[in-house]
C-alpha cells in the first residue's frame, strides 16, 4: 500500500519535483536542492544554492516577459551568473528607459519591471543586494547633488519599490551607491548603459555555515567567555574619590 502510495504521489507531482527526486536516485550525492515549500523558492520552490542559479535566471527571463512591452526593453536587461551570486542589471539609454534623467524617480517601464521582479525574488530565502550607478558625466547644479547622492537614492527607491511588491525588508542586505567607481565601458566614461541599478540574488550559505555580518563576522558570534567591553578604566579597590571641592575656609 505504500509503495502503491508512493507511486500515485509521484504520477500527480509536478514536473519539477519529478526531476528531483529522479535526479537523487540517479545520483544520491549530487548537487539538486529542490524542496516543496512553498515559501522557500519560485513556483514549487525552488531553493538557489550556487549550482541552481542557471534555472533561477530562466524563471526570471520567463517571468519578465510578462511584463508590458518587455520586447522593447529586453536589450536592456542583463542576467548573469557572478561570483557574488544571480547581476540582474537595468541598463540606461539616453533618454532614461528605466529612471528620470538626472533623477531617482523610476519612469513607468522602470517600476513595472521592478515590481515584477519583486514578486519573483520575494519567493526566495536568498538575501539581495541592490547597486546604483552612474555615468561620469558630472552635475552642473551646485547645491552640492552628485553622482554619488544620484547612484544612492537610485538603488534606494528600487529598494522601496520592490519592498512594496514582494521583497521582504530582512532579504535586503545592503543597498549601496557606487557612483562613477564601477564603470560597465570604462572606455567610454559617458555611455549611458554605464548608468544602471543591478540586484544580486546572493548565493546560500552551505548547510550549517553562518552568513556573515556587515562587519565581516558570522552573525551572532559571541565574545570570548568572560570577555567584557570596559566602560571605563576601573580604580583600584579602597581609592577614595578626590574631593571636588576645596575645603571651606576657616571663620574669622
Amino acid at each position: 500500500m505504500m509503495a502503491l502510495f508512493i507511486v500515485l504521489w509521484l504520477m500527480s507531482a509536478d514536473k519539477e519535483v519529478q526531476e528531483a527526486i529522479s535526479a537523487y536516485f540517479n545520483n544520491p550525492a549530487g548537487p539538486g536542492k529542490l524542496t516543496g515549500t512553498a515559501a522557500a523558492g519560485l513556483g514549487n520552490a525552488l531553493e538557489v544554492p550556487k549550482e541552481d542559479m542557471n534555472k533561477l535566471a530562466d524563471k526570471i527571463q520567463q517571468a519578465l516577459l510578462k511584463v508590458p512591452n518587455f520586447r522593447n526593453l529586453q536589450d536592456h536587461v542583463e542576467i548573469t551568473i557572478t561570483s557574488d551570486g544571480l547581476r540582474i542589471e537595468l541598463l540606461e539609454t539616453d533618454a532614461g528607459m528605466f529612471f528620470e534623467s538626472g533623477k531617482p524617480l523610476p519612469t513607468e517601464s522602470g517600476s513595472e519591471l521592478l515590481a515584477r521582479l519583486a514578486g519573483e525574488l520575494g519567493k526566495l530565502p536568498n538575501s539581495l543586494l541592490i547597486e546604483g550607478h552612474t555615468d561620469s558625466k558630472p552635475f552642473s547644479k551646485d547645491d552640492g547633488y552628485s553622482n554619488w547622492e544620484l547612484s544612492a537614492d537610485r538603488a534606494n527607491s528600487a529598494r522601496k519599490l520592490m519592498q512594496a511588491n514582494g521583497v521582504r525588508p530582512e532579504q535586503v542586505g545592503q543597498v549601496r551607491g557606487f557612483a562613477d567607481r564601477q564603470l560597465r565601458h570604462p572606455e567610454d566614461p559617458a555611455a549611458a548603459s554605464n548608468r544602471r541599478i543591478s540586484v544580486i540574488v546572493q548565493y546560500l550559505p552551505p548547510a550549517g555555515e553562518t552568513k556573515p555580518a556587515a562587519d565581516g563576522k558570522p552573525a551572532g558570534e559571541a565574545k570570548p567567555a568572560g570577555e567584557t567591553k570596559p566602560a571605563g578604566a576601573a580604580k583600584p579597590a579602597g581609592q577614595a574619590k578626590p574631593p571636588t571641592k576645596p575645603p571651606p575656609k576657616p571663620a574669622r
